[in-house]
């Protein structure tokens, strides 16, 4: 009896006799899966094509290759400062960074996703008035409710970082985890600025920037702020300073007091800290379970580093319901174009948001100018 121990002389066996060449591939076919089989019980990768990770449809093999449909500053390997750290040595997976402050406006405003670049909202200037008369009187007709139609103005935010494709193949850590929360945090930090104190112009009109006047309710136009001072040119009274908070509280009419909260930086939060009244209590109050925000008066108080410091007519506090009177339009997701053709051998990730914000109610929010 011959016995053949070899798989590829039995191979050839079965080609002379007759089985023809589809044998053969499939006998060969059979011999590539028990080697690849061998390797990895051996320890060793996959060969080839067959080399997929466990997240094969993730975020790393968009960055990679471009094959993914989900999302994604320079990196090279030449400049330390731009990746070069990350190629010829081992190092830590996970990349430590330095915090910004990011603003909290978008969790205090009234956020509106949108389909377009074309929103309008309609505002009411104005009940239908009413009158007396008597039981068999008349009824003349009343006055109809006026609308104001606002347009908040809006912008593209954009982010466009560039990775060599050498950076993207051999970086030791995970670099699309890195990136795509380097994106994130940048568009969180601009956006925020910008609906403080924005422009308008290519971006969100920020409250600080609409029109501000001392004239009270129903005497300003529709969008202008009202403006309380504090009678000092850069800070409070040296007398009972926490009376001008007061002053400003009440200036909202109660309708919006229900709702209302105080924005400041750090830095006048720590002048505010330090008000007493007359009997020594601070006005003050600190939150006494982790996560709840501290009060004013009996308001939350939410710290915006975007807000301007104390200085000489600064409009360094505000107060009021921004979910009433300031209103966030953006698109329902960031978008993502992945370039590796305009600069070989850098791959651009180019990420997109179309944001807008704007004053909606100048009723609902009152600002504390120090002059």
């Amino acid at each position: 009896m011959e016995f053949k121990a070899d798989p590829l002389a039995e191979s050839f066996a079965s080609l002379q006799q007759g089985e023809g060449v589809s044998g053969l591939r499939a006998e060969i076919d059979d011999l590539k899966a028990k080697l690849r089989s061998n390797l990895v019980e051996a320890g060793r990768p996959h060969l080839g094509s067959e080399q997929k990770s466990a997240g094969a449809e993730g975020f790393g093999d968009f960055l990679r290759s471009g094959e993914s449909a989900l999302e994604g500053k320079s990196l090279d390997n030449v400049s330390t400062a731009a990746g070069g750290h990350a190629i010829p040595r081992e190092i830590d997976e996970v990349i430590d960074r330095t915090l910004v402050a990011i603003s909290p406006i978008r969790r205090i405003a009234n956020v509106v996703k949108i389909g377009s670049s074309n929103y309008r909202k309609l505002i009411s200037t104005g009940g239908t008035p009413s009158g007396w008369v008597g039981m068999e009187a008349l009824r003349p007709e009343t006055a109809t409710p006026s609308f104001t139609e606002i347009v908040p103005a809006s912008g593209e935010l954009y982010a466009n970082p560039a990775a060599s494709q050498h950076m993207l193949d051999d970086a030791m850590f995970d670099v699309e985890a890195w990136l795509a929360n380097e994106i994130a945090t940048e568009f969180a930090r601009a956006e925020g600025a910008a609906f403080v104190k924005g422009t308008g112009t290519n971006q969100p009109l920020g409250f600080l920037a609409s029109p501000t006047a001392t004239t009270a309710d129903g005497v300003r136009p529709i969008g202008t702020l009202q403006t309380i001072g504090t009678g000092v040119a850069g800070g409070f009274p040296a007398s009972n300073p926490q009376d001008k908070l007061v002053d400003l509280v009440q200036s909202l009419r109660q309708p919006y007091r229900q709702g209302a909260v105080f924005v400041m930086n750090s830095a006048t939060a720590a002048l505010v800290r330090k008000m007493k009244t007359a009997d020594g209590a601070f006005i003050w109050q600190n939150g006494m379970i982790a996560g709840q925000p501290s009060t004013l008066l009996g308001y939350p108080v939410i710290e915006a580093e975007d807000m301007p410091d104390v200085a000489a007519s600064s409009l360094s506090i505000a107060f009021g319901n921004f979910k009433a009177g300031y209103i966030i339009t953006e698109r329902a997701e960031t978008s993502i174009l992945r370039d590796p053709y305009s600069k070989k051998p850098y791959v651009y990730f180019y990420a997109t948001k179309r944001v807008g914000g704007q004053v909606v109610n100048s009723e609902a929010i009152k600002l504390l100018r120090f002059a």
